[in-house]
């Protein structure tokens, strides 16, 4: 009898786990939900485009920097329990609408900058202003409002922001601009063909 209950209860698991899934694709047009946005408690429009995931993260506690402050500029950054990262779920998109959804899968803020990367431009190397920051006078958009599109004041963990651009064929770099997370860790390359 025991065990016939715990089939039961089981079954009935399995049974709404399959309809929460049927109903999200459903929700979505039909196409199945990006596992990001699985884990962000924002509601998240079907986004025009070719979609790049990106997750945004980090791992454990305050920031340290080897001077004063929570992220003061000059120096390195270490974090309790390792670096920060921001990562992309596919690296090579072709030219035209692009839309970028970045959840925020880590304990503090984060945001996404879309910055032009010139041909002899590594990533990763961008000059450090003393604030932790680099310079983005020449950004193409910005996803940093919490459950919304664009820009905002960053998203919260656990939330989403999306943004939707025209890409033309080049080099692009994908940042969090928040002070001293580019220096952490928080940036990737993408590339428009």
């Amino acid at each position: 009898m025991i065990a016939a209950a715990i089939a039961s209860g089981t079954l009935a698991i399995v049974g709404l786990t399959g309809l929460s899934v049927g109903a999200g694709n459903a929700l979505s047009g039909g196409q199945p939900l990006p596992l990001l946005a699985s884990r962000s408690s924002c509601p998240t429009p079907r986004l025009p485009g070719r979609v790049v995931n990106v997750d945004l993260t980090n791992r454990g506690g305050p920031m340290m920097g080897n001077s004063p402050g929570m992220m003061s500029g000059g120096g390195n950054r270490e974090m309790f329990g390792g670096a920060m990262r921001l990562s992309i779920d596919q690296a090579l998109v072709g030219r035209g609408t692009v839309s970028f959804l970045a959840t925020n899968g880590g304990s503090i803020s984060h945001e996404l900058v879309i910055l032009p990367l010139a041909d002899s431009q590594v990533v990763g190397t961008r000059p450090v202003s003393r604030e932790g920051q680099v310079d983005e006078e020449r950004n193409l958009g910005e996803a940093s409002s919490n459950c919304g599109a664009g820009a905002g004041e960053g998203i919260a963990p656990g939330a989403s922001s999306w943004v939707t651009l025209k890409l033309s064929p080049g080099r692009y770099e994908v940042v969090c601009n928040l002070p001293g997370h580019y220096s952490a860790g928080m940036y990737s390359e993408l590339t428009v063909t």
